[in-house]
């Protein structure tokens, strides 16, 4: 199938993705700023921060990683915009990873910004960022993962893999929690919550119908697909949540997508159509291998897949994202009655 290749909103976002640089801050429209905010060894390279302005200050989309490179290109980002950190009233996160919430924390001990979050987001705080319980949530993964057949050898370095970025994050807990629909009640702004499950428990994308723009945070972006993963703190199936997610905001009258990684870009409902056809694809092929061993892990079943990168190169903690990538498209299937699951130490898949 031919891939849909998205018109860019903005031509230097994307010359600098594509030549592997950091954009400048630009001024998306009247009162609208885009501010890039550096991820320490990522190929992501940046968060796309948005600067909303409002009659006594700024409200922002995300804040990017809790470091001080990222903190110092926040701050830059602002002045550019003609702000300071104490300006901004509010940190919009559309979900709990580093990248979007890491500095949020910091920002409100700067500026006294509150901090708004979905609820199912803000319920997974404690066990993902709070030393004292986060134990307990290796523990569970070491569990998920053992069931789908990770080697014994590797068992506990991918358990363990995501303890190195914990560090990239001011734990603050939200003071506004948002639900899908609500108002976000900027002045000046319509913007509107839409509740996008998948990518995160408690993603969130914000739509203003008056300047026909969506805020799509990881949601949907304008070449890759957002990793939908089952791990402790997912739902049972968290695919099915992504997919009816997509569905929730292909038909939205917007002339322009801001999404948090690469580039804006337009023609929302094409992309989403493109995204359901990669991932319809990608079930047939993991059907294809189940099919083809009557009784496989799960990480087997990973292992033979086509990734972006031979199987062998591809570093721990992708691995483990990949392996929990992979059960989420499993469950889905299982769910629709193309496949089976026979479970135990490890739980083996069949076909139907």
């Amino acid at each position: 199938m031919a891939k849909f290749v998205v018109t860019p909103a903005s031509r230097a976002q994307r010359e600098a993705w594509t030549g592997g640089t950091i954009p400048d801050v630009e001024r998306v429209r009247p009162g609208l700023w885009s501010i890039p905010v550096p991820i320490p060894v990522n190929p992501l390279r940046y968060v796309l921060v948005y600067a909303l302005e409002l009659p006594d200050g700024v409200a922002i989309v995300d804040a990017g990683w809790n470091t001080d490179e990222a903190y110092e290109a926040l701050c830059s980002g602002l002045r550019v915009a003609g702000y300071a950190i104490t300006d901004v009233k509010g940190v919009l996160v559309t979900h709990i990873h580093p990248d979007h919430y890491g500095l949020a924390g910091r920002v409100r001990e700067a500026s006294g910004a509150w901090i708004a979050l979905h609820p199912a987001d803000a319920a997974l705080l404690r066990e993902r960022y709070d030393d004292e319980a986060i134990d307990g949530l290796v523990r569970r993964e070491r569990t998920l993962l053992d069931r789908c057949g990770v080697p014994a050898a590797t068992l506990d370095e991918l358990a363990g893999a995501s303890m190195m970025i914990r560090h990239m994050v001011s734990m603050a807990r939200p003071d506004r929690l948002v639900e899908d629909g609500d108002d976000l009640g900027l002045p000046g702004w319509d913007l509107r919550a839409i509740w996008t499950p998948g990518h995160s428990p408690g993603h969130l994308c914000f739509v203003s119908p008056e300047r026909r723009v969506l805020f799509s945070g990881d949601h949907v972006l304008a070449k890759i697909t957002p990793m939908v993963a089952v791990h402790p703190q997912s739902p049972p199936n968290p695919l099915a949540d992504y997919l009816d997610s997509l569905a929730a905001v292909g038909g939205l009258e917007v002339d322009e997508v801001l999404p948090a990684h690469e580039y804006r870009f337009l023609e929302l409902g094409a992309r989403v159509d493109s995204v359901l056809a990669h991932h319809e694809e990608r079930l047939a092929e993991i059907e294809r291998v189940v099919a083809g061993h009557d009784g496989v892990t799960c990480w087997d079943t990973a292992t033979r897949l086509t990734w972006s990168r031979p199987w062998e190169t591809i570093p721990p903690f992708m691995r483990r994202s990949a392996n929990n990538e992979t059960l989420a498209h499993l469950v889905w299937l299982e769910a629709k009655g193309r496949v089976r699951r026979s479970p135990g130490e490890p739980d083996l898949w069949h076909p139907q």
